[in-house]
């Protein structure tokens, strides 16, 4: 098994343009190849999922202890011939003081080598005090390479490795050179989802060709080899799975923004996940749930809004008590209307405000809840539940005396205070949770979902 931590000095590096050319170069050489992201990152693994052929996985101090990160990592590792996990910022950014939660800790704690991708804009000689700083700051990070990005031609690639030679003992593994073809385009939350992007195979093809020609593949390979192999905790026996549930997921151009981890556990626990697309399923399914993620509702505001069957099928479903969580999007999705760049669109009416979006982030990064007595999903607790948010929209026109299920200890919520709007058995926040593990909402909402279809079933037979 070989494994290799892909980080960089800073944010806007190339990261993810490399980790993507890197999962389809080996995938290509026909290595199964296991991709991860560091932190709460939705868009960057739907990419990495799309390149290497198999879903990624985020890796997060924030919203996992550190066992299940060692769990997690370890048991799609060890199914993969190489696996690559891709830092956020740079190797040693973190909101710890002491970094604790940086990349560096993440590569120490998995004992990975690390590449740096190193963005060469503008500098030569500069490289090497930076390289050198980078490996004194820590030195129990293993820095075991340098892929130089957007390097600007032979002379400077040429320039940079001879400083690179000259001053430091690390490899460089490739030179990258500036190309405007391959960038992802972005817009106001970041790179636009693999999900929605219709030339995504042919720009991830792309990247793939450069990336196979302008790094050495068979090096890397051999660094990532010094890697360690992961070791599988024994997992306790699982608790028989009761008769399934079905409970349908937004699934679509318009949503998308779900852990895979999350994923895996609802359908372990036995859980059927029906599909949705709320821009063109006209009904919704007979289930006993509702999922609704985040995503991009905004951009499609025409066809939702258009999709008038499904709006009210959604709205008659939750009014009648189908348990239904949603997250950012997803509530958005479920306000009176949503208003963005002169567009506006009804929505599916049950939160009782409408959705307005700016041209800067309202709530963004980490979030702490404390769960109230509403809380349909916690009990009331001392402990904070760990969340996390990005958004630009806000909720208008909300009436006093809504039922939240949180209160917002750290971050934005709906309204700086509150978040988690409650009816019947609707819950939509801003933040976004981690579903897994013992804070999860997974477990309470399967329950809740079981309960109603007991309920329902109940009354089939009393009938």
């Amino acid at each position: 098994m070989a494994s290799l931590y892909i980080s960089a000095a800073h944010k806007s590096s190339g990261k993810t343009t490399v980790t993507l050319g890197l999962c389809r170069a080996l995938r290509d050489r026909g290595l199964a190849v296991q991709a991860y992201k560091k932190g709460p990152d939705y868009i960057d693994p739907i990419w990495h999922g799309l390149a290497a052929g198999r879903p990624s996985y985020n890796l997060d101090f924030r919203m996992m202890e550190r066992a299940e990160i060692d769990s997690l990592y370890a048991r799609h590792a060890t199914t993969a011939d190489i696996s690559l996990v891709e830092g956020n910022k740079g190797l040693y950014d973190g909101m710890d003081l002491t970094g604790a939660d940086s990349n560096a800790a993440l590569a120490k704690q998995l004992n990975l080598p690390v590449v740096l991708v190193i963005d060469t804009i503008g500098t030569t000689r500069g490289v090497a005090p930076l390289l050198l700083g980078y490996q004194a700051f820590d030195p129990a990070v293993n820095i075991a390479g340098i892929i130089l990005n957007k390097v600007g031609g032979p002379r400077h690639e040429d320039k940079l490795r001879q400083v690179i030679e000259y001053y430091t003992d690390l490899p460089v593994l490739g030179a990258i050179h500036k190309d405007p073809g391959l960038a992802i385009e972005e817009r106001h939350l970041g790179l636009v989802p693999g999900n929605e992007s219709a030339a995504a195979e042919r720009l991830i093809e792309g990247i793939a060709r450069s990336i196979a020609a302008q790094v050495d593949l068979d090096a890397l390979i051999e660094v990532a080899a010094t890697a360690p192999t992961a070791t599988v905790p024994v997992a306790p026996a699982a608790a028989p799975v009761r008769p399934h549930l079905k409970i349908a997921i937004a699934l679509d151009r318009a949503f998308g923004f779900y852990y895979q981890e999350d994923l895996d556990t609802l359908r372990d626990s036995g859980i059927e996940l029906v599909p949705v697309d709320t821009l063109r399923d006209t009904t919704l399914p007979k289930v006993d749930g509702l999922i609704i993620g985040g995503g991009f509702p905004e951009s499609f505001i025409a066809e939702l809004s258009a999709n008038h069957s499904l709006l009210q099928a959604i709205n008659d479903a939750v009014e009648a008590g189908l348990p239904t969580f949603a997250e950012c999007g997803g509530l958005m999705y479920l306000s009176r209307s949503i208003t963005w760049n002169g567009s506006q669109g009804k929505m599916v009416g049950l939160i009782p405000g409408d959705t307005a979006l700016g041209s800067r982030p309202v709530g963004r990064g980490y979030a702490s809840l404390a769960p109230t007595r509403d809380a349909p999903l916690d009990s009331p607790s001392p402990s904070e539940i760990p969340a996390h948010e990005f958004h630009h929209s806000h909720l208008e026109n909300l009436p006093a005396g809504l039922t939240y299920a949180y209160k917002v200890m750290r971050g934005q919520g709906i309204d700086g205070r509150n978040d988690g709007y409650v009816h019947k058995n609707l819950l939509a926040a801003y933040c976004h949770r981690r579903g897994s593990g013992a804070r999860g909402w997974i477990a309470p909402f399967i329950a809740k979902a079981r309960a109603h279809a007991e309920q329902h079933q109940a009354a089939r037979i009393a009938a």
